[in-house]
């Protein structure tokens, strides 16, 4: 008996992960940018640093995607997630000025598929694409008996770079400034664990179209999280923003309060946000209260940004040139937490 074919008997198929990584190599030759020092395949991923910067700072981000996974497994979709777990990433990384410069992912599954392996990278390397980041490297590790045959993990981290005197500080909000939405593709990667179990996925046909939101309910709920990379460097070429904050798990209320000083907080105008309809339907299907929603999604809101009332008008329009149709929703105010009125 070969070592290939003992480690076989034990679950873990090797031919299997030459395979996915030959499928894999095109879509993360999709991400290469200036700065990539090696190619898939080696013990590491090299990335020269830019050049002409004075005070460089690296930030870094790591998530996963997160039982939103089970939504995919559900849906035997899985294309999409790694779009979210790229997303959750950079997002936050953006959130300190930085622009991402390149993402590494970890995929742990149960039964080493390559058309499967494969799907789950080209989802990475299209939000790698879209975030303007090369994908570097990552690993695929065949954990038979950890995991379910079918099923796996996905998670990863961003490394970007920022002038050291160009990082966004909360402490240069002030009393007075907009705050504004970006808006989000839908529920994001967050809030799934109560998603799953208000809308009792595992029990529904989530292949049947739902009317309200215009297509099946495991499409919209696998709609995958926005990437706000592009248009935010744009904005932060223009205007002076004073703090960005990425609506994830914790909704309104524990991100934006993350983008203000303490002692401070702000004010929202209920009116001004658009809701997508897969929250209504949530809402409504799953028995959960506003007051909820707005605890635990971000209720249409990806990522807001807060500037000084005069700069308002031009970073609007620079994030609507860039495809953002952002909105002013409220402002800071000199007393702590977040109120909707």
């Amino acid at each position: 008996m070969t070592h290939r074919e003992a480690y076989a008997r034990s679950g873990v198929n090797v031919e299997a992960g030459y395979e996915a990584v030959r499928l894999m190599a095109s879509s993360v030759a999709r991400t290469r940018v200036p700065g990539v020092l090696t190619d898939l395949g080696g013990f590491g991923g090299a990335f020269e640093l830019p050049r002409g910067l004075r005070d460089p700072v690296l930030v870094s981000g790591t998530d996963g995607v997160g039982t939103k996974l089970k939504l995919a497994f559900l849906m035997d979709r899985h294309d999409t997630v790694g779009i979210d777990c790229v997303a959750m990433c950079v997002n936050d990384v953006l959130c300190c000025g930085a622009r991402p410069l390149f993402f590494l992912d970890y995929v742990a599954v149960g039964r080493n598929v390559p058309e499967r392996v494969a799907a789950i990278v080209s989802g990475v390397a299209e939000g790698c694409v879209q975030a303007g980041c090369a994908l570097i490297g990552g690993e695929t590790a065949e954990m038979p008996g950890f995991y379910p045959a079918e099923e796996y993990d996905l998670a990863g981290f961003a490394v970007g770079i920022v002038e050291r005197a160009k990082m966004l500080d909360r402490r240069n909000v002030r009393s007075g400034d907009v705050l504004i939405a970006l808006p989000s593709s839908g529920l994001h990667s967050n809030g799934f664990s109560l998603v799953r179990r208000a809308l009792d996925v595992e029990r529904r046909d989530l292949r049947r179209h739902v009317d309200e939101l215009g297509c099946p309910l495991g499409e919209a709920l696998l709609t995958p999280t926005r990437i706000y990379v592009k248009p935010v460097m744009a904005l932060l070429e223009a205007v002076d923003v004073h703090s960005l904050a990425h609506i994830t798990g914790g909704g309104f209320h524990e991100n934006i309060p993350r983008s203000v000083p303490e002692g401070m907080g702000v004010r929202i105008r209920r009116a001004e946000l658009w809701v997508p309809p897969i929250f209504g339907f949530l809402m409504r299907e799953g028995g959960i209260d506003e007051e909820q929603m707005f605890h635990v999604f971000n209720m249409g809101v990806g990522m807001t940004a807060t500037v000084a009332e005069d700069d308002a008008e031009v970073a609007l329009r620079v994030l609507r040139e860039n495809g953002v149709e952002a909105r002013p929703i409220g402002s800071v105010v000199d007393e702590e937490g977040v109120v909707l009125c």
